[in-house]
């Protein structure tokens, strides 16, 4: 993928021009009358996305103009590496860091292909030669983090189960001397993580708490739990077929969590990370975990359950509770946790929840600032009692179905202390359409955002 970003600049390299709509009549203005009338015929407008190619003297393609609606805009250049003939090509415009890092991401994220199961296409992505003032690192980190997330989410069940997604974790331990303990099946019993072990112990898959840790121990904590359902039928509580058609991304948390440590490992932040992912299939057995059942958590919380496809927050309420003990400077989680998230705000911003309101603006204030969105709900606290079990400390969902995103951060909140600054991202990890610069499939929601604040406050 970052392949398409190391062409050479030599003498066969495409100058390419990008152009906005406002823009177009002074740069064709200040060009010879052949070129000008020759962009007139084509019909090129500088309508973002679309591409006029200018011919040199042996008729070869020597100048491409690009449509686009600013050059700073992250997604301006990433449909080229699709849409370009093969070949080099390098961007003709004054561009400050900002803009030119922008460039080289879009491109970068355009030049991505999942194809583990099929034979790619002939023809390849163009090349870019790198942008001179473009953040070489930043763009390495966030392209290799997100296609991390991509490859993950897209990968079937069928080859990322909970074993596989403890695998990817080992590579990314060894690829940046990390340490890595896993604890896997009924040692997640003698170990005190019953509520993991609930919901994983019907697949013939056994279910596991994967631990990530990096750093020096003397740097500020930075702890990040990603929700890591390889599978999700909803247990006993089935989901319709329509519904399990996209639920192999219910891995989507864990893809993040680690994406996001590759990133702050390749930055060499100076942080204590640990990245914590529970890894379940959530399926239907005859040990399967019942609607009623009461459940113990690593807090000493009983839970009982009232619908056994919330079991996200279930896995998660372990993996939390574990990760507060430390007291660390900052805890995020990343879940694909509820419809009602993509209910209230669609596919593309994740839902934030967070106890800490300084961290909370500067998460969406990042979000705004890297072209990686998210929207604040509150942990609107009179909704806690819709969580209330006659028989149990708390119902893992609510009777009335209302404020199901919110109730479900409510819910996970029980299991973090007032004094760790912590924030929950309900993310979608999917994309339904093809945009450029973003195939359909899974998708890094939140991960360069969350990646911003943590440089920011501990780099």
């Amino acid at each position: 993928m970052l392949a398409t970003l190391l062409a050479v600049d030599g003498p066969d390299t495409v100058v390419l021009t990008p152009v906005t709509k406002a823009g177009l009549a002074d740069w064709l203005a200040a060009q010879p009358p052949a070129i000008a009338s020759w962009v007139k015929a084509v019909g090129f407008t500088g309508e973002a996305g679309s591409t006029a190619f200018l011919p040199g003297p042996d008729g070869a393609v020597a100048h491409v103009l690009a449509g686009v609606s600013a050059v700073d805009d992250l997604w301006a250049f990433a449909g080229l590496p699709a849409s370009l003939p093969a070949g080099s090509y390098k961007i003709d415009a004054a561009l400050d860091e900002r803009a030119a890092t922008r460039a080289a991401l879009g491109w970068a994220l355009g030049s991505y292909r999942f194809s583990r199961y099929k034979k790619p296409p002939a023809k390849g992505f163009a090349n870019l030669v790198w942008p001179a003032e473009a953040d070489r690192g930043e763009v390495e980190r966030a392209a290799t983090a997100t296609c991390l997330v991509r490859d993950l989410v897209n990968t079937p069940a069928c080859d990322m189960g909970p074993a596989e997604l403890a695998q990817a974790a080992q590579d990314l331990a060894a690829e940046f001397d990390a340490g890595l303990e896993v604890i896997v099946g009924q040692d997640l019993l003698d170990r005190d993580y019953p509520a993991i072990h609930a919901v994983g112990r019907a697949s013939p898959r056994a279910p596991r708490l994967i631990d990530l840790r990096w750093g020096n121990p003397q740097h500020p904590k930075v702890t990040i739990v990603g929700k890591g359902v390889c599978f999700d039928t909803g247990g006993l509580d089935l989901k319709p077929s329509s519904a399990m058609l996209i639920m192999k991304k219910d891995m989507g948390g864990a893809a993040h969590a680690l994406a996001l440590g590759r990133m702050i490992m390749m930055a060499g932040l100076p942080v204590r990370l640990r990245v914590l992912v529970p890894a379940v299939e959530n399926v239907v057995s005859g040990n399967s975990f019942k609607p009623q059942d009461v459940l113990k958590t690593r807090k000493g919380l009983t839970v009982e359950v009232g619908n056994t496809d919330a079991e996200g927050r279930l896995i998660l309420c372990d993996a939390l509770a574990e990760a507060d003990s430390e007291k660390p400077a900052l805890l995020i989680d990343f879940a694909t946790l509820t419809g009602a998230a993509r209910v209230a705000l669609g596919p593309d911003l994740p839902a934030l929840m967070c106890n800490d309101d300084a961290l909370a603006n500067d998460l969406t204030e990042a979000g705004t600032e890297v072209d990686d969105p998210m929207w604040r709900l509150p942990l609107w606290a009179p909704y806690r009692k819709g969580l209330d079990s006659k028989v149990a400390d708390i119902n893992n969902v609510t009777a009335n179905g209302f404020a199901g995103a919110i109730t479900a951060g409510l819910f996970l909140q029980e299991f973090v202390s007032k004094g760790t600054p912590w924030a929950h991202l309900d993310t979608y990890a999917w994309n339904g359409s093809a945009r450029p610069g973003r195939p359909e499939g899974g998708e890094a929601l939140g991960l360069r955002a969350a990646y911003a604040v943590i440089a920011k406050r501990f780099g």
